[in-house]
C-alpha cells in the first residue's frame, strides 16, 4: 500500500493488523485528550509494527503518520501470530526485530544523554542522515517535535539550530 505524506496509518486506541514499513518515514505520536500531541517514536524501513504486538495482539499505543511518502506491507494478525504458532523459529525473528528497535531506542537515550542542546540535535541529525541521506530532519519534523524527541524545549531548539 502506497500512503502519501500526511497520512494516518492507524490511530491510537484501534486495534488491527501488523505493518511492515518497507520505504518513507512513519512518526507515532500519542494523543492527549486536550488534541496535543508527544512524538513517541520513529519508524524506518524494514521495521514492523506496532512492536508491543508482535506476538501477541494489543490495541494500537499510538498514531501512525507518514512524515515521507511510504510503501508498507500489511500483515494479517490471524496469519502472523497462526505462522508464529507453526514455526517457533519464527520468534527468533520476533526477537530479531525488537532487538534492533532497542539499539535504536539506546542510540536515542545516547543523544538525550548528551548535555548540550547543540550536541543532542547533531546526534540525531547524524543518526537520521544514516537512514535518509538525502533529507535533513529539520525538514521532516517540527522543532517542537524536535525536542520532544531529543528532551529539549522547542526555543532551545530553535536557538540551536541556529547555532549549528
Amino acid at each position: 500500500m502506497l500512503m502519501a505524506k500526511g497520512e494516518i496509518l492507524f490511530r491510537q486506541g484501534e486495534e488491527g493488523p501488523l505493518f511492515r514499513l518497507d520505504s518513507g518515514l512513519l512518526k507515532i505520536v500519542r494523543v492527549h485528550e486536550d488534541g496535543s500531541q508527544v512524538l513517541l517514536n520513529l519508524i524506518i524501513p524494514g521495521e514492523v509494527i506496532p512492536h508491543h504486538s508482535l506476538t501477541s495482539p494489543n490495541e494500537y499505543n499510538g498514531t501512525a503518520i507518514a512524515l515521507l511518502p511510504c510503501e508498507i506491507t500489511r500483515i494479517e494478525p490471524q496469519q502472523w501470530y497462526r505462522s508464529l504458532e507453526k514455526d517457533p523459529s519464527k520468534y527468533k525473528e520476533v526477537a530479531l526485530l525488537l532487538e534492533s528497535k532497542l539499539r535504536m531506542m539506546q542510540q536515542r537515550i545516547n543523544q538525550m544523554s548528551t548535555l548540550t542542546p547543540e550536541g543532542k540535535i547533531r546526534k540525531l541529525q547524524n543518526w537520521f542522515a544514516n537512514y535518509f541521506p538525502d533529507i535533513q530532519i529539520e525538514k521532516v519534523l517540527t522543532q517542537e517535535e524536535i525536542g520532544q524527541f531529543v528532551g529539549l524545549r522547542r526555543e532551545t531548539v530553535n536557538r540551536a539550530l541556529k547555532k549549528l
